[in-house]
């Protein structure tokens, strides 16, 4: 896999027409289009990073995490729960072997099984939401 932290992902217009035709470029890339590389969020010992925004605001992003706030649906309280282990991930079924917590994913915690509610990478949290069978 190559290495992309020194180079920008630009996510401007495609080169190219649905129909498979060529677009002409009417300006160049404007430093606004830059996306951001992909921060995946694994568990371990608390580990944060943080971003520029747009307006000098800052982003967090969870590089890892071994706890999660975890509601109870049931009895509508949240509390802190260890985080155990992944047990699934609908976004890259890779992702359960790696340790990388997703929104969706499904992760075994000492409060019992429970779906992550929240965007880790963006949001610099994870939240979830106990599963009750």
């Amino acid at each position: 896999m190559r290495e992309r932290s020194a180079m920008a992902l630009w996510q401007g217009r495609s080169k190219r027409k649905p129909t498979g035709g060529r677009r002409r470029p009417h300006r160049s890339k404007r430093r606004a289009e830059i996306g951001r590389e992909l921060q995946q969020t694994r568990l371990g010992e608390k580990r944060q990073k943080f971003a520029r925004a747009r307006g000098g605001g800052r982003k967090v992003r969870l590089l890892r995490s071994d706890y999660a706030a975890v509601t109870d649906p049931v009895k509508g309280k949240t509390a802190q729960a260890k985080i155990l282990d992944v047990i699934e991930n609908p976004a890259n079924p890779h992702y359960v072997r790696q340790n990388i917590v997703t929104r969706g994913a499904i992760i075994e915690t000492d409060a019992g099984r429970a779906r992550v509610t929240s965007r880790p990478g963006q949001h610099g949290v994870i939240s979830a939401v106990l599963i009750t069978d």
